[in-house]
């Protein structure tokens, strides 16, 4: 059955995109059969894609596909893919903000809602308030599972702050984090990165 991950935020620079990519590359490295939907009105990932598959020579029809749509679409898109069963994981990087209804209604399709943060007063307080913006959409989708994913750490000492920040939400948070390192900040959208395969690994099992 085909689950969906979407990576939601209030605002940008939060590591949805990068993190997006780095799953995608990841899983498909897995042999897993993965959409990329990205709903950013510039498709920056579209773009990255047309220059790695030109630049590197890549034979495009063997890479998993990365495909355009938006906030206010990207839902009733969903709605016809996912009866297929043509994809084992579809992830989705949303631009939107939480208060938008595309976002809502995303939220009633998916299965994991990725929420990424940094140790920055800016990104706690910004995934604080994404949290509380998308806590009611757990009432309406029982699947749906919300997860803190920790970004751009430099030791795992440090988590503490983001569950003492977030601790009165009754939010998940991943045991694992994505340190900060330029490998996972400047992703391919055709090969995986080795040393992101645990926190992949560590996503799907809790889909499981």
């Amino acid at each position: 059955m085909t689950k969906v991950i979407s990576f939601i935020s209030r605002k940008g620079g939060s590591g949805k995109t990068t993190n997006a990519i780095n799953l995608a590359t990841s899983l498909h490295d897995m042999r897993k059969k993965v959409l990329l939907v990205e709903t950013d009105p510039n498709y920056t990932l579209i773009s990255s894609r047309k220059i790695d598959v030109f630049k590197h020579k890549v034979n495009e029809k063997k890479l998993f596909p990365i495909i355009a749509s938006t906030d206010d679409e990207v839902a009733t898109e969903l709605d016809k893919i996912i009866p297929s069963n043509t994809y084992d994981y579809i992830i989705v990087d949303s631009a939107g903000k939480t208060t938008d209804q595309g976002i809502k209604e995303l939220c009633l399709v998916s299965n994991m809602v990725i929420i990424t943060t940094s140790l920055t007063q800016n990104d706690l307080l910004v995934a604080y308030q994404t949290v509380k913006d998308l806590k009611p959409a757990e009432k309406l989708n029982d699947k749906l599972k919300l997860y803190i994913l920790p970004n751009r750490i430099h030791s795992h000492t440090r988590i503490k702050t983001i569950k003492d920040a977030l601790n009165n939400l009754d939010v998940s948070m991943f045991d694992n984090y994505v340190p900060q390192k330029k490998m996972f900040t400047m992703p391919s959208t055709y090969k995986s990165e080795r040393r992101y395969r645990p926190i992949a690994k560590m996503i799907i099992k809790e889909l499981k």
